[in-house]
């Protein structure tokens, strides 16, 4: 018999498979459609994660997947634990996160028959993954599986899901793990062609004012080495998106930080007066352009993208390539076009000059930006942060200096409350040795709150920081700049009760965590070194008051001469 070819049940052949794409981890939570996947776990030597919420689960692998760069793979059972993950599926469909998600299904002969938690996972997932495969036959899983780890890695990377029966699971049959791929009518590699990089070339020698606008397909391609070697050898200021924070390092004198609704007003005006605009592993999303009309109209725009649909999509482009940005930016950087734009730096330095990122200090109380910025100094700016969604999610982006990719970890297209705790726990075991910091907000942390749990049991030593303003903040800030600050649902707090509810510290110790309260800046110091310094995980609930607003900030619709600076 051919050594490939082994007699296995389905469950078997799954984890082998796993195995056999270099799998360490997993991120899964059994139910009666997946045990027998869980059952074949016990004789593997990958780790097992038992989240205690499935959607925990898919936020822990989007996190283990946007710190290494791997595929992050999570497991739930057939209906409801399914539909748990679709959040998180979603959440790294529009953040091209790649990722691996293997749900247990009623057995074959049931399906479509509405039994006992079933539900048409791959029905339901098709607007929010790159691929889906209903496996009916085991013979098939090890070509499945290749195929998932392949199509969610390569090219623009994406969630991929692998939804198994429980009868295939079940199933035993001869198996040959030495298989190919072969993916009909899929380029993830579109060759860069030599006139296109003449073309760039052309048009910056002709340009009096470029600027870079960058975003995570320089993350997504490791490209970030060749990006800060472009941007030397040309001379080109560089802003980037939310998502390409950390692919160039802040501090750099070319950078103008990260643009759009709550950018630099400095980075924002550049983007938008500058002649020329390259854009490169970036989609000119909406909370970039506001009205995509009303964006660079001055510019010229080149748009490099590895996905053909993004490309004059939003925008039109002047010049369109799809290629993968790495290479176009290593056939760039062999000969670069320099030049001074001393104008064009001029003018920037006015406007960084004229409107520092800054914010107006208040001694009397713990502000959130003196947080962001306390935590910068004291880590040397070399943690690796993850926040939820809201407020605390932009002061983490603006008040902490990023000089690494992968070194800040968001969602971004979705803006998942709840995304924050679970995706820290996911970077932590992906990097132990790293220094990983969940910010978050009293909403967005109640959303997983469970997973400290997980953290406890599993010795993931992740640093939490709540930003807590008892309020939904960045909703609450709207409200206050659009509806006369009438509040339609977005305080938190008891009003039954004076002190800030709930109490997280009490929460965190009945999981066995340690935690402490903030109420003043004197206290700051010394509670950051104490969380700093703890062995395993620890809460800090810092309250900062709720009246705080993150500025900049473009009002919807409008364009970046409408940016309110206070």
């Amino acid at each position: 018999m051919d050594e490939n070819k082994k007699m296995l049940k389905g469950n078997q052949i799954t984890i082998k498979c796993l195995e056999n794409e270099g799998v360490d981890t997993i991120f899964a939570y059994p139910g009666g459609f997946s045990m027998e996947l869980h059952q074949a776990l016990t004789e593997s030597d990958i780790r097992v994660i038992l989240p205690r919420h499935e959607q925990g689960g898919a936020f822990a692998a989007d996190g283990y997947a946007r710190v290494t760069g791997e595929v992050g793979v999570c497991m739930a059972t057939s209906g409801p634990g399914a539909t748990n993950l679709l959040t998180g599926i979603a959440d790294a469909y529009m953040d091209s996160i790649p990722m691996v998600c293997i749900t247990g299904q009623v057995p074959s002969s049931m399906i479509g028959k509405n039994v006992f938690q079933e539900t048409d996972i791959i029905g339901m997932t098709r607007p929010i993954i790159k691929h889906s495969y209903l496996v009916l036959d085991a013979s098939e899983l090890p070509r499945v599986i290749k195929e998932a780890f392949y199509l969610a890695k390569s090219g623009r990377p994406g969630p991929v899901i692998v939804d198994i029966p429980k009868n295939i699971q079940q199933q035993y049959c001869d198996v040959d793990f030495d298989v190919s791929i072969d993916v009909k009518a899929y380029d993830p590699n579109p060759a860069t062609r030599p006139e296109d990089i003449e073309k760039i070339k052309k048009m910056i020698e002709e340009s009096e004012r470029p600027c870079l606008y960058v975003g995570g397909g320089i993350i997504s391609s490791e490209s970030s080495e060749e990006l800060k070697k472009f941007a030397e050898g040309y001379n080109l200021p560089i802003v980037t998106t939310l998502m390409g924070v950390g692919c160039f390092p802040e501090d750099h004198p070319l950078s103008l930080k990260w643009l759009g609704m709550h950018g630099t007003v400095y980075g924002n005006n550049a983007a938008n007066e500058c002649d020329l605009l390259i854009a490169m592993g970036a989609r000119f999303d909406d909370r970039v352009t506001g009205d995509p009309r009303n964006f660079a109209t001055q510019s010229k725009i080149i748009h490099v993208d590895i996905d053909n649909s993004e490309i004059n999509k939003n925008k039109p482009a002047d010049l369109g390539i799809v290629a993968n940005v790495k290479d176009v930016l290593i056939e760039l950087n062999k000969a670069p076009v320099r030049k001074d734009y001393t104008e064009w730096f001029a003018k920037i330095d006015g406007w960084k000059k004229k409107f520092p990122l800054t914010y107006k200090e208040k001694p009397d109380r713990v502000q959130p930006q003196y947080v962001m910025q306390k935590l910068c100094e004291m880590t040397n700016g070399e943690a690796i942060i993850v926040p939820g969604v809201g407020q605390h999610q932009m002061w983490s982006a603006q008040f902490y200096t990023y000089s690494f990719p992968r070194q800040f970890l968001t969602s971004g297209g979705l803006g998942s409350m709840g995304f924050g705790l679970p995706a820290a726990m996911g970077a932590k075991v992906a990097r132990p040795d790293a220094l990983v910091i969940n910010i978050d907000g009293d909403g967005s942390f109640q959303m997983n709150i469970q997973e400290l749990g997980t953290l406890h049991i599993n010795e993931i030593g992740v640093k939490m920081i709540i930003l807590n303003n008892q309020h939904l903040g960045m909703v609450a800030q709207w409200e206050d700049r659009f509806y006369g600050s009438r509040r339609g649902d977005t305080v938190m707090k008891n009003e039954r009760v004076e002190r800030p509810y709930p109490n997280f510290v009490t929460i965190a110790k009945g999981y066995e965590i340690p935690g402490r309260e903030v109420y003043t800046r004197e206290e700051l110091e010394p509670a950051l070194k104490e969380m700093l310094e703890a062995d395993g995980p620890f809460i800090l609930d810092v309250h900062t008051g709720y009246d705080e607003h993150v500025l900049p900030m473009i009002p919807p619709g409008k364009d970046y001469r409408s940016i309110i600076t206070e």
